[in-house]
């Protein structure tokens, strides 16, 4: 289905170029330039990397010239903004052809694959009264005897389905009701360079000190011993961290994935414009446990390490909860960007074992990593990053089956993951959390104490079960939609594509938003309610 990019900016892209503070670049032959959101850790070590690379196996140097102008939300807002602007002017035809170099960046690299799926669905333009509609990415172009040599079965589950299954209690066949993200978009629009897992970093002197037991689900971050002090991240702002409440909502079902996403919620201490903040405010302690990425969490808790810890005794700890959601972290091939055949080289560097090395393996500054890490095939070479550990998980199987004892993280994802089914629910999740949690904190906050207090007397016995009932019915309410028929529906899982659709998308000018602020008056009525019984039920007892 064709999706506009929400043209918000009248000017070019303006991306800031990267590279290390204070470091002359070499001169080069070539330059590639990549927008990404990755951090300068991942930038330095795969920039050094290609370079030496691709100057062995093509006799050439080449530069790369980092754009970050922040998140994946950020970018894909731009370059929607730029790819607009050169249908208008013409520089890209209505059938997609154009230049090479009419838009200025040859690849993405970084984010999730729902943020690169983005970039397939097509920027659409009126022009002389037409809709003309291109996507950004193109397709990258490899046989599929490559792509199959990379990654043999394109999923994150694990290799033997049916074995996977029968050590969890289920049939061989039982197939139906799995689902696993894909390795890579079919077509070739996106290709996954690394995966990520989503889980709870939490302070561990915090929790001990405090008598708190340690997280190992999402569903504890609701405990009310966390009110005030759970890290989260704004899904309007940040996809990795939508892509983590997605997973809650697509292993919980509708009603108790909302209910975890609600109580998490009113435990928090903010909603984050990144996903990066929270590994750093657990750390610090201004929060017990927060949502990171796997390696957000991980690289947290090795950067504040005391000597002599280990990751089981160390102040900061990430645990990835039970059937964890892995998905791949892409990049894309940019339509009209300067260099395609240099693009799809990076892309087949990032490929390598050499490259795939770089995500998990100790660092070469790790005496560990300088003597035992293998040597890069056909090289005299020892692979893994020079200076900095990024703490990721690899793409490909290989990496686990050949390499998995080097690596500094003993997970494999491919085990891991969780097969849950998705439900097709990730579009109502920015805009629901604004209404019930972001733009309704306080009348929340209130809610969440008063119903907790009703939950203690409740087993202290002191009140009836069918008030605790009233009041968790009142907390946990979804809004009602007048569609414009003049039905009014429930927000559910049998309504709400309708319900989405009839306010397109939620982003409509009219409709959607007129829907989007009845919904956050109804929230907080439901949490004035809850406070305002629980009230009057005190003053009686009283």
């Amino acid at each position: 289905m064709a999706v506009s990019f929400l043209v918000v900016l009248a000017a070019p892209l303006a991306l800031r170029p990267g590279g290390v503070m204070g470091v002359e670049k070499a001169p080069s032959d070539r330059t590639l330039v990549i927008v990404t959101p990755h951090v300068q850790q991942i930038r330095d070590e795969f920039g050094r990397g290609f370079s030496a690379w691709y100057e062995r196996t093509h006799g050439q140097t080449v530069a790369i010239d980092w754009r970050t102008p922040g998140g994946t939300t950020e970018i894909q807002r731009q370059l929607g903004a730029e790819y607009a602007a050169a249908l208008r002017s013409g520089k890209i035809k209505p059938d997609g052809s154009c230049e090479p170099g009419v838009i200025g960046y040859d690849l993405m690299f970084g984010g999730g694959s729902y943020d690169h799926g983005q970039l397939k669905n097509p920027v659409e333009v009126k022009i002389n009264e037409q809709v003309v509609a291109v996507s950004i990415s193109v397709p990258a172009g490899f046989s599929q005897e490559e792509m199959d040599g990379w990654f043999g079965a394109n999923r994150v589950g694990p290799s033997d389905v049916g074995a996977w299954l029968v050590e969890r209690g289920r049939e061989p066949g039982d197939v139906d009701d799995l689902s696993w993200q894909l390795l890579y978009d079919p077509e070739q629009y996106w290709i996954g360079t690394a995966l990520s897992g989503f889980g709870i970093v939490y302070n561990r002197d915090v929790l001990n000190r405090k008598g708190i037991p340690l997280p190992a689900t999402f569903e504890d971050l609701t405990r009310y011993e966390f009110f005030g002090r759970v890290a989260l991240a704004d899904p309007r702002q940040s996809g990795s961290v939508t892509t983590t409440y997605d997973s809650i909502l697509n292993s919980e079902g509708w009603d108790e994935g909302w209910k975890i996403l609600r109580e998490m919620s009113a435990n928090a201490r903010y909603f984050a414009s990144g996903s990066t903040r929270p590994p750093q405010d657990v750390s610090q302690g201004d929060a017990y446990a927060g949502v990171a990425i796997d390696f957000y969490g991980r690289g947290q808790a090795q950067a504040v390490m005391r000597p002599g810890e280990t990751a089981d005794t160390s102040r900061v700890g990430y645990v990835d909860p039970e059937g964890v959601f892995i998905d791949a972290d892409p990049i894309s091939v940019l339509r009209g960007g300067p260099h395609p055949e240099l693009a799809r080289e990076f892309i087949r560097y990032c490929l390598t074992e050499e490259a795939q090395a770089l995500w998990q393996f100790p660092a070469e500054t790790n005496e560990v990593g300088a003597i035992d890490n293998p040597v890069a095939p056909g090289t005299d070479m020892r692979m893994g990053p020079k200076r900095y550990e990024l703490r990721r998980m690899p793409v490909r199987r290989v990496m686990y089956e050949m390499y998995g004892n080097h690596f500094i993280d003993q997970v494999d994802p491919f085990a891991l993951v969780s097969g849950a089914k998705s439900r097709g629910w990730r579009g109502a999740i920015a805009p629901l959390m604004a209404c019930f949690a972001i733009n309704a904190e306080e009348d929340l906050e209130h809610a969440w104490v008063a119903l907790n207090e009703a939950r203690q007397a409740a087993e202290r016995g002191s009140i009836s079960a069918g008030l605790l009932h009233e009041l968790e019915t009142a907390f946990h309410a979804m809004p009602v939609h007048v569609m414009k028929d003049g039905r009014e529906v429930t927000l559910g899982p049998a309504t709400y594509r309708e319900i989405r659709a009839d306010a397109g998308k939620w982003r409509d000018p009219i409709r959607g938003k007129r829907a989007l602020i009845s919904y956050t008056r109804q929230f907080k009525e439901n949490y004035k309610r809850v406070t305002a019984t629980w009230r009057r039920h005190k003053e009686g007892a009283e």
